[in-house]
């Protein structure tokens, strides 16, 4: 199993890590991803995925998705899908809202709470799994795919 592991120090630490994802997509897979993201809430889920989406190119405000299950960022030539499916109470609503047009080869999805997708959201290139370390958080980069090989290969160098 190929991973990547760190502690996070702070927000800033969180937020430069996503950043860094950004970057690798960016720079050197050239190709949209599907990301899982576990951890307890306030885990700093949202706060990776705001450095990912400002790392991007996003210059706006980031929210947590938590009450409208996804915050599409629009950053030609990529698409950036923050999903969040704490409250969902069935899979099905997935279907009713066109999940699987979110995913394509210019774009990249992060989601929080995969597990309540059921089958309906695709498999993950790379899961992110936050947790608490005392003040700290501790973050594991979970190779899924080859993309996600590459990926955490990237980190690592």
């Amino acid at each position: 199993m190929n991973q990547y592991q760190a502690t996070l120090v702070d927000e800033q630490a969180t937020i430069a890590l996503g950043s860094t994802l950004a970057n690798i997509i960016k720079n050197e897979l050239n190709h949209g991803v599907v990301a899982y993201l576990n951890g307890d809430l306030g885990a700093g889920k949202t706060t990776l995925t705001r450095g990912f989406v400002q790392g991007m190119g996003h210059s706006g405000h980031v929210k947590s998705p938590t009450y409208t299950l996804v915050e599409p960022y629009e950053l030609t030539p990529w698409q950036v899908y923050h999903f969040d499916l704490y409250r969902l109470a069935d899979p099905e609503e997935l279907e009713y809202m066109g999940i699987r047009d979110y995913f394509n080869e210019t774009s990249c999805s992060f989601i929080e709470w995969p597990e309540r997708g059921g089958g309906m959201i695709p498999s993950a290139d790379f899961i992110i799994n936050l947790s608490y370390c005392g003040e700290h958080r501790e973050v594991e980069v979970v190779a899924q795919s080859a993309l996600g090989d590459k990926l955490v290969n990237q980190l690592k160098a």
